[in-house]
């Protein structure tokens, strides 16, 4: 063996390891790079490792959203909340019927619509909604940081509505609750498709106007916000940039490019470039 290939090897549980070329980008990333190999094979670590990922992935679809401790955190912590449920009544129905995941139930409808309203001719300028998705971990992780940065940031003077948490929730689901409390604005919380590095990764949707029917051109969407991606003041400064720009201009989704980080710089504001 030459010295080069010496060099090219690394010991790891008492095995000797071919190295690969970038594997001192591993400590920049969560990404699958770098694996090295045994042979022609895989290291048994890495291997154990892809195994453990694929397990939480699917911990993450499939495990429900615990509502009541979810509504009971964010009740200490001074929100107002209303649980609904959708028309789906159990997780294997959700994975294979995702337009029932897009209606709420008909009990949850009718608690909407009976719902207290603001005196005005449009009840709330924003309505927030929490829905489990595809990852109910990333809810029960990330949802009461992301809604205390969003109040933090949130114009006084918006009504906003009580924040609803959803459970067996697509985010079409957004359309009728916003249409039922009669909000100028939606916004929805909702746990993403897992990765195999970021079983709980959260997202944020914001939709105009919202009405069943709505198309997903017509939503903002902002990913992968977690602390390993994007952090919760950067997420809920870009939230409400894009949607005083949606009140604005009276739309959302294609015709809405977020233009954020431009304004951050012209106005000094660091926080949306971290």
């Amino acid at each position: 063996m030459s010295k080069d290939q010496k060099s090219a090897l690394y010991v790891q549980n008492d095995t000797y390891i071919q190295a690969d070329p970038w594997r001192h980008l591993k400590n920049h990333t969560a990404a699958r790079i770098a694996l090295g190999r045994t042979g022609v094979s895989l290291p048994t670590q890495e291997i154990l490792d892809f195994g453990l990922a694929h397990a939480m992935a699917r911990d993450a679809v499939h495990l429900p959203l615990d509502v009541d401790t979810l509504c009971t955190a964010l009740n200490q912590a001074d929100f107002t909340t209303i649980a609904v449920e959708s028309a789906v009544n159990n997780r294997q129905t959700y994975l294979l019927r995702p337009d029932l995941g897009r209606r709420l139930s008909e009990k949850s409808s009718a608690m909407l619509s009976a719902h207290p309203r603001p005196q005005s001719p449009q009840s709330f300028d924003l309505a927030i909604l929490v829905g489990d998705g595809l990852s109910s971990m990333a809810i029960k992780n990330h949802a009461l940081p992301m809604l205390q940065a969003l109040r933090e940031q949130t114009p006084t003077d918006w009504k906003t509505s009580p924040i609803v948490v959803a459970s067996q929730a697509r985010v079409a689901l957004s359309d009728e609750v916003g249409s039922l409390l009669q909000a100028k604005l939606v916004l929805m919380l909702v746990g993403e498709r897992p990765g195999l590095s970021s079983p709980d990764s959260l997202g944020i949707y914001l939709t105009y106007a919202p009405q069943i029917g709505r198309a997903d051109s017509e939503r903002n969407c902002i990913s992968n916000i977690r602390p390993e991606g994007l952090q919760y003041q950067t997420a809920a400064y870009k939230a409400l940039w894009l949607a005083r720009e949606a009140m604005r201009l009276k739309c959302t989704g294609v015709t809405l490019k977020d233009e954020s980080d431009v304004n951050a710089v012209e106005n000094d504001k660091t926080i949306a470039l971290k």
